[in-house]
């Protein structure tokens, strides 16, 4: 099992979880509002001078499924260079039910 973390600008909000959900991946949490600064796009800041914030989102899902993640955000980074997408993976064990 793994946690799947997607990192976007909230401008491209809607066409990422409308991707991921069409893509059969609907479980998730999101995290809004998030501040930073990356490689390849302008920093994200909420102020005057660097406008915007990012969201997170995160997923939890079967190493099986990793692979077709992936193959999503890399198509949707491709389509859509200016959202600042960014994937990573963790190890995750679910300890309590």
């Amino acid at each position: 099992m793994k946690m799947f973390m997607v990192l976007y600008s909230e401008a491209s909000d809607e066409m990422i979880l409308d991707a991921f959900k069409k893509s059969g991946f609907k479980a998730y949490t999101k995290m809004c509002g998030l501040m930073g600064e990356g490689e390849e796009t302008e920093p994200k800041l909420g102020t005057h001078c660097w406008p915007g914030n990012n969201n997170a989102l995160l997923l939890a899902v079967s190493d099986e499924k990793i692979q077709t993640m992936c193959d999503l955000v890399k198509k949707l980074k491709e389509e859509n260079p200016r959202a600042g997408l960014r994937a990573f993976t963790f190890p995750l064990e679910e300890e309590c039910v």
